[in-house]
């Protein structure tokens, strides 16, 4: 039975947050336009293993209020403070910080921002930006999502194909094209919104610009903490795979990190090895 949700407001922005278990905490951050239910399998495996598990929906994602304004690397990793804050005890201790895809840059920028309160850092599968070179001004790039978003929105397109284009995602994203595993009434609740497209245009708008922001956080905040990139790979030739893997190795050679293969698994890396995902959380610390 899954806990019952919260929100809780940071920043003046109400947050959907699901807390399960008890003992040392675990915060787990999704990649962009994913929702807190794409780390059950992960989370009941880390609650029974005595830990309290945090998840949250950021702005404009999953059950949250809409973004007041685009992230950015700092932005998150406060975001991430503030909740630990509100959640009171349940926050309590240093936390291992996991995030997925462009999560790991907001998980990486909090374990270096707050190291006092970051006991692990785990990247599973994160997004990787070696010179990242925003081309267009970043109002720009921000007005024209926000420009699409209401057009879609108005348009009724996320009403009418919001939960099919969620599964054919997922289905793409996972190991042999395995299907999305959230319950239908969730995927409706949350995709059926203009909310949660837009804001997954608004955060991919800014995505660049927080890679950069990352880059020079690297240059001024050491990482303290002990850390361990978790890469994905469907187990497929090609050069493709290759280079992606290549990648993530030298991220992890870059922060010093245990560097681990979960395969088979696609980019979901917590839908298709929750298990792998779980021990490298627990092995970090």
């Amino acid at each position: 039975m899954n806990p019952p949700p919260r929100f809780l407001r940071v920043d003046g922005i109400p947050l959907h947050v699901v807390v399960e278990g008890t003992g040392p905490p675990v915060v787990l951050s999704a990649g962009l336009a994913m929702a807190w239910f794409d780390w059950d399998p992960v989370a009941a495996l880390l609650a029974a293993r005595g830990r309290t598990v945090i998840r949250f929906d950021r702005p404009g994602h999953g059950l949250s209020a809409p973004a007041a304004g685009p992230p950015g690397a700092a932005a998150e990793a406060r975001r991430i403070a503030g909740l630990l804050d509100a959640l009171g005890p349940d926050g309590a201790g240093p936390v291992t910080a996991v995030g997925h895809s462009i999560a790991g840059f907001h998980a990486e920028a909090f374990a270096r921002l707050y190291p006092e309160r970051t006991a692990a850092l785990v990247l599973v599968d994160s997004s990787v930006e070696e010179a990242p070179r925003p081309l267009l001004p970043a109002a720009l790039r921000t007005g024209a999502a926000r420009a699409l978003g209401r057009a879609v929105t108005a348009a009724g397109l996320p009403a009418a194909v919001g939960p099919a284009l969620r599964g054919a995602a997922v289905r793409a994203s996972r190991a042999g094209r395995a299907a999305d595993p959230a319950a239908r009434d969730l995927v409706r609740r949350c995709y059926r919104t203009g909310r949660v497209w837009r804001g997954a245009l608004l955060e991919n708008s800014r995505y660049l610009d927080t890679a950069a922001e990352l880059l020079a956080l690297r240059g001024e905040h050491p990482l303290k903490a002990p850390a361990t990139v978790l890469a994905g790979h469907d187990g497929r030739p090609g050069d493709a795979a290759a280079r992606w893997l290549g990648r993530q190795e030298a991220l992890a050679g870059l922060l010093g990190a245990r560097f681990e293969v979960a395969e088979p698994a696609g980019h979901l890396v917590m839908l298709d090895r929750p298990h792998q995902v779980a021990r490298a959380v627990l092995d970090t610390v």
